[in-house]
């Protein structure tokens, strides 16, 4: 390693930002030439050729002004992956970026939307327009934001959301469990000129434990104070529905909540399925650990305003225990169909490498290291279940056979790193050091997706930004 190269790689580490950052990272891509794998289009990880004639072709009608077949080519053949040119192979090369022909591809897609909004053309009348932008929204699908769990180390979250929010990356829909219904709780009661100044790490109030004395734990339901909790939930969540969350700030809130009862099934509450839920309790409900934390009973907004039992016959626990992440309903209710997860679950987080192509050794290994304890002991407690009568064993065993079975990465999973992670922090409050270390981790952990997100959510931001803009030239609500 030479001493420009040694020059880059401590700049790499020590940079504030992600412009510093991104600069470092380039200069390393130059000195390993890896500009060079850039621009050659030829790989066997996408079809290059199908990327590159339909850079062509949209260039040429582009050029030519030819709406009428932008149209009809956009509205046919627009795909999120095509070509698997959202291989995350692709971005494992270069440290900033990939192939120079994906990049040329997504310009010219964006350049043919904006054409084709902004042209005045007879054959394009507003309805017309409006039409083809909504289908085309809808069949392209957009990208979700997923705030995994982590206790204390929830704070990782606000670093993954500050990077995002400051490079225009960071999606309208919103989901979170555990402590991470928390932290996208704060988030979806924010608007964005109210975002900077409430993250600062001095304006955050995480103080959130409070363990109780043993004489305490005995006659109660848990070891945790959960007046504690809910005293830190409210002073960073507003006091509103997800529905009016949702009328503020335009953020799609999604918290899970889990079932207490044997015969409940799993919530996604959001401005849809439970638009007059209050998020404060469903954050709280959300973040109940079990063993730790008694159940909670959700409540809402009734009609005259007033704060009312919703469901009173149900109590709700930890997201995390069936849908840590939730992607099957944020699918069907959102139209989501890409996923960056920000992982921050202590028993997860250390084996997340990021990647969604989950074959091939390394991501086997990584998965035979998170589910191959949890297997044992969901084994063990079965074993017991079968030869003992212990009252509420069957329970536990389904919670443990839910937390087993479900995925925890994304499209995009920006994890903690494993020396980060320090076991006695994650049930204990963090001071403000601490909390700014977590903070910066999150950001940090971001940088090197910065790119591929920006990539993959290009086009549909892009599609985002053109409805605005019919909506706001046509006077009409966008949907």
């Amino acid at each position: 390693m030479n001493s420009e190269s040694r020059q880059q790689r401590q700049a790499l580490e020590q940079a504030t930002d992600y412009d510093e950052w991104r600069e470092a990272a380039e200069a390393l891509d130059r000195l390993d030439r890896h500009g060079d794998w850039r621009r050659e289009e030829e790989s066997t990880d996408y079809d290059y050729r199908l990327i590159r004639s339909r850079v062509r072709l949209l260039r040429r009608l582009r050029r030519q002004g030819d709406h009428d077949q932008l149209v009809f080519r956009l509205r046919e053949e627009l795909h999120g992956n095509l070509g698997n040119m959202a291989n995350p192979a692709l971005y494992q090369r270069a440290r900033v970026g990939t192939k120079n022909l994906i990049n040329a591809y997504l310009d010219e897609v964006c350049a043919a939307l904006d054409l084709l909004c902004d042209s005045d053309v007879k054959t394009l009348p507003p309805t017309r327009k409006r039409r083809f932008f909504n289908r085309t929204a809808r069949s392209f699908g957009r990208s979700a934001l997923l705030l995994s769990g982590g206790a204390s180390y929830g704070l990782f979250h606000l670093g993954v959301i500050e990077e995002l929010h400051q490079q225009g990356l960071l999606p309208p829909v919103i989901t979170g469990s555990s402590a991470g219904s928390v932290v996208a709780g704060f988030l979806a009661t924010h608007t964005d000129e109210e975002l900077a100044e409430a993250m600062e790490p001095d304006a955050l109030k995480y103080q959130w434990v409070r363990t109780f004395r043993w004489s305490e734990v005995i006659k109660g339901e848990g070891i945790l104070d959960q007046k504690q909790v809910r005293r830190a939930i409210n002073r960073n969540i507003a006091d509103m529905t997800f529905l009016e969350a949702y009328e503020k700030t335009g953020r799609i809130l999604n918290i899970s909540v889990s079932p207490a009862e044997s015969h409940q099934f799993p919530r996604l509450l959001n401005y849809l399925t439970s638009p007059n839920a209050l998020i404060r309790q469903a954050a709280l409900a959300s973040s109940a650990i079990p063993g730790l934390l008694p159940p909670v009973q959700l409540r809402a907004r009734n009609y005259a305003g007033k704060s009312t039992a919703y469901m009173p016959q149900s109590r709700w626990i930890d997201g995390s225990v069936h849908e840590d992440i939730p992607k099957e309903k944020v699918n069907r209710l959102h139209n989501v169909n890409h996923y960056i997860v920000s992982q921050a679950n202590p028993h997860v987080a250390p084996f997340m490498n990021g990647d969604s192509d989950r074959t091939g050794l390394v991501p086997f290994l990584q998965d035979v290291m998170v589910r191959g304890p949890m297997l044992q002991v969901e084994h063990i407690l079965d074993l017991v279940h079968r030869h003992f009568d212990v009252p509420g064993l069957g329970s536990v065993i389904k919670k443990a056979h839910a937390i087993v079975r479900q995925t925890y990465s994304g499209d995009i999973t920006i994890s903690l790193d494993r020396g980060d992670i320090r076991v006695s922090r994650v049930l204990r409050n963090v001071n403000e050091e601490e909390a700014r270390e977590l903070i910066e981790a999150g950001r940090r952990a971001s940088w090197p997706c910065i790119e591929r997100i920006r990539n993959t959510t290009q086009i549909s931001r892009s599609l985002n930004a053109c409805l605005e803009r019919l909506a706001e030239r046509y006077q009409y609500v966008k949907r």
